[in-house]
């Protein structure tokens, strides 16, 4: 069953051909690492919440910058720039047992595109014309830095992750290439211990669980707005 669903989260994720950008261990160096490779990528310097609405219905999300900066920072960056208005949610997956709904493909603001194509569209920058994808990005309990492009299986790490896979995590979808997030995010509709330490969870749903369980495949996100934090966003150049 956990290999099935996986598959099916993975497979959901945007396509990419992207290399591996380092191997290093959860340590000052590939901090200081990461910060060079992705210092274009916007941050989250702090906590921000963001607000859904589903057909008519909010959903609060609280967004967690200080220990996921640049998921959360992607996020927030996305929402800020009304990429999720008009986006449907074309993955929702309950039987035989709940497990996420997931959506953010920027293909589906075109009604035509039928879903069953939806799950490999990413966002395209405006100002480079390029796909813009994002590290895998996960911090261990102990440690005082995230790890960066590599699972927690591929970097020898036994340890939960700070942000783990319960019922109502936001986190990112992608393909088995580790940095090759971009837009796509899934909610979990129960804890999902499974997927700890594999995918990137930056927030967690605080309001509104209730309209996440009702969500159907096709359902749109009407808006999505930053109700604060938004100060917290940084862009490095």
């Amino acid at each position: 069953m956990a290999l099935f669903l996986v598959g099916t989260l993975i497979l959901g994720g945007c396509t990419a051909s992207r290399d591996t950008a380092n191997s290093a261990s959860p340590d000052v160096a590939q901090a200081s690492t990461a910060d060079s490779a992705f210092r274009n990528l916007p941050r989250l310097e702090g906590e921000a919440i963001v607000e859904l609405v589903v057909k008519g219905s909010p959903i609060r999300i609280l967004v967690n910058g200080v220990d996921a900066p640049i998921t959360a920072g992607n996020f927030v960056d996305l929402v800020n720039r009304g990429v999720y208005n008009g986006l449907s949610f074309h993955r929702v997956v309950r039987d035989p047992q709940p497990f996420v709904v997931q959506g953010g493909d920027p293909q589906s603001q075109d009604p035509n595109v039928p879903i069953n194509q939806l799950g490999t569209g990413s966002f395209i920058d405006p100002a480079t014309g390029q796909p813009r994808y994002i590290p895998l990005e996960i911090q261990p309990t102990e440690a005082e830095q995230p790890i960066y492009s590599q699972t927690f299986e591929t970097a020898g790490i036994s340890t939960a992750p700070k942000l783990r896979h319960t019922r109502g995590a936001v986190a990112m979808a992608r393909s088995n290439v580790p940095d090759s997030a971009s837009s796509q995010f899934y909610i979990a509709l129960a804890d999902l211990n499974f997927l700890d330490g594999s995918y990137a969870v930056f927030g967690y749903v605080t309001e509104g669980m209730n309209v996440v369980d009702q969500i159907q495949p096709g359902d749109r996100i009407d808006t999505a707005r930053v109700i604060s934090g938004l100060n917290n966003l940084k862009s490095e150049s």
